[in-house]
């Protein structure tokens, strides 16, 4: 990334934002710096662009997960605008990286701005993407944290995937978190998430802790069954796995050394070196220097070899029976436990089975209520279906009786009606008579 813009340039500091970054192979050489960014809040309406800007931006905040690969799939067409695109990590966050890109004109920095601002990465993850406008990057210095590679990024103008030179004119270029260049068409290619050339890997693996306390000092990992545990001197939690499974062997992640909790000392006489990455003997030495004895024969190398081959002979011997040993015993461990886990299976079996039979017992005893109730159901819905017939019946018939009853009693009213006329008439003549009279 073009570091020459002087910071006489940048914003006032209302509106700007100083980042400390750093890149590089941690185990070889860090190259560390500042980028100052246009401010979040200031650049927030993508119609208010900020006054003064360049064609430079900074994608914030990128998830390790997301390879270089990844990433470039996800900026899409404008892959072809991008004239150098450097990935470097923040200094705050250890899970996330941030892009520098440098576009081929003003009107690509704003478009991939306006597209991307708030974008989600993917659809399955909430985190989004946060760009700003790169005012300008500034590079404090370097730190050697080991024999530099002889392969760096200033004696490669080579793509090392495609063997071409790294011509801008040509196509983007892409700076990897190890300061590795590649064509941006090279790199998206390349679907592994470390570097094709020292195959530094930006997404690191966990720090170890320890399972029982979360302490991340003094861990030891048993070599049987890989539990980790803390250390004598913290909690001890690594003795107390030792003394619970019998475990006896564990390594010290520090110092990658095996400790026999039997034997109270370390079992190997062999590590290997951190200079040259050789195995050598601990605490070698001639067994004759402390007697004085200056014509000792281990000083020949032919001797000397063949006392080390001897010893390793030895070693690789004992270690064999000490292995054999150990998995004899861990073999009787697993099948006592089985045996329990076992036994503990039959009696859940022989509950479960006695617990079927009940409830089969009670699940018959509920049938039969059930049958039974469905007998004396249907046994009532046929009493009430011939109830309902000869209910029917019986309107019928009381109907013919109302009838024939109604029609028997029509002519003894008409009979009873004359009578009364008769009557009448009769009381009348009576009652004329005797007016006569």
């Amino acid at each position: 990334m073009d570091s020459g813009h002087n910071a006489g340039e940048a914003s006032p500091s209302a509106t700007t934002l100083t980042l400390a970054f750093s890149s590089g192979n941690p185990r070889i050489e860090e190259t560390r710096g500042v980028m100052h960014l246009f401010r979040d809040d200031f650049t927030s309406s993508s119609s208010h662009l900020p006054v003064g800007r360049k064609p430079l931006v900074c994608v914030l905040g990128v998830p390790n997960h997301m390879t270089y690969a990844d990433f470039c799939q996800f900026c899409g067409a404008f892959v072809q605008h991008m004239l150098e695109m450097q990935i470097v990590r923040n200094d705050e966050t250890e899970d996330k990286y941030s892009a520098l890109i440098t576009f081929d004109s003003q009107d690509s920095s704003d478009g991939f701005y306006k597209h991307f601002k708030g974008q989600r990465f993917s659809s399955f993850e909430p985190e989004t993407c946060n760009v700003l406008f790169l005012i300008n990057v500034q590079h404090t210095g370097s730190i050697e944290h080991g024999q530099a590679s002889s392969v760096t990024s200033s004696e490669q103008p080579t793509c090392p995937v495609c063997l071409e030179r790294l011509d801008q004119e040509a196509g983007g270029t892409l700076t990897t978190i190890c300061n590795h260049s590649f064509h941006c068409s090279c790199i998206s290619k390349w679907t592994d998430s470390s570097c094709p050339v020292c195959r530094y890997c930006q997404q690191q693996p966990e720090k170890s802790t320890c399972f029982v306390c979360q302490t991340s000092e003094d861990l030891w990992m048993c070599v049987i069954c890989g539990f980790v545990g803390c250390g004598r001197y913290k909690e001890g939690h690594a003795t107390m796995h030792w003394q619970e499974t019998q475990h006896c062997y564990s390594l010290g992640l520090e110092t990658q050394r095996v400790w026999d909790y039997v034997g109270d000392n370390y079992v190997h006489r062999l590590i290997q070196s951190k200079t040259d990455g050789k195995l050598v003997v601990l605490n070698s030495g001639c067994s004759h220097a402390g007697k004085g004895d200056s014509s000792c024969d281990c000083s020949d190398p032919g001797i000397s070899e063949a006392m080390l081959n001897s010893k390793v002979e030895a070693i690789v011997n004992e270690y064999n029976e000490l292995l054999s040993t150990q998995l004899e015993n861990q073999r009787l461990y697993y099948e006592s436990l089985l045996q329990e886990e076992k036994k503990e299976i039959e009696k859940e079996i022989v509950a479960a089975v006695e617990l079927a039979a009940i409830t089969n017992a009670k699940l018959l005893k509920i049938n039969a209520k059930i049958d039974k109730c469905l007998a004396e159901k249907k046994f009532l819905d046929d009493v009430n279906e011939n109830l309902l017939k000869n209910q029917d019946i019986w309107k019928a018939k009381l109907t013919e009786i109302v009838e024939r009853e109604k029609n028997a009693l029509r002519p003894k009213d008409d009979k009873i009606r004359d009578l009364e006329e008769q009557l009448r008439v009769l009381m009348l003549c009576l009652e004329t008579g005797n007016c006569l009279e």
